[in-house]
């Protein structure tokens, strides 16, 4: 297969990318939209059940991804030349795999042709989290939680 006939994802950096093709990286598990807590003596990563409010919870993407930044000062944009810093982005995440070298999985939409197939894997946060809005911020420990695959 030579590079023309080869996916974008294969054929290009992250820094390459069209905008386009940057945006369908996204597999939609919404697992970048948990809230976190990093141990720092250890730099472990332990996600809550806990999702930033904008985060729908039946579709796994934002409600409000033009303003989110507005909306959410906290929220991180995800760039080319931040994902080597985010290292509490989950393994499973489409653009550290590629940022990494690796394939994106059988369930990135991608690859299936169908945006269900991460939902149906098991990946995605869809029927796993609560929205923020009905958690006490000082309770979010209480949610912590261990994903079978991160």
């Amino acid at each position: 297969m030579n590079k023309d006939s080869e996916p974008f994802w294969k054929a290009k950096t992250l820094t390459e990318m069209t905008h386009e093709e940057w945006e369908s990286l996204c597999d939609g598990c919404g697992r970048c939209c948990l809230h976190k807590f990093e141990d720092e003596e250890t730099g472990r990563i332990y996600y809550t059940s806990v999702a930033c409010r904008l985060l729908d919870t039946e579709t796994c993407r934002c409600r409000d991804y033009e303003n989110r930044q507005r909306l959410v000062p906290d929220c991180r944009v995800l760039t080319p030349e931040k994902i080597d810093e985010l290292q509490w982005l989950p393994s499973t995440c489409s653009y550290r795999r590629v940022a990494e070298g690796k394939e994106l999985e059988w369930w990135h939409p991608l690859v299936s042709g169908n945006p269900e197939t991460v939902h149906q894997s098991d990946i995605s946060v869809r029927d796993k989290i609560i929205s923020e809005k009905y958690v006490d911020e000082d309770q979010l420990e209480a949610y912590i939680i261990v994903w079978d695959v991160c």
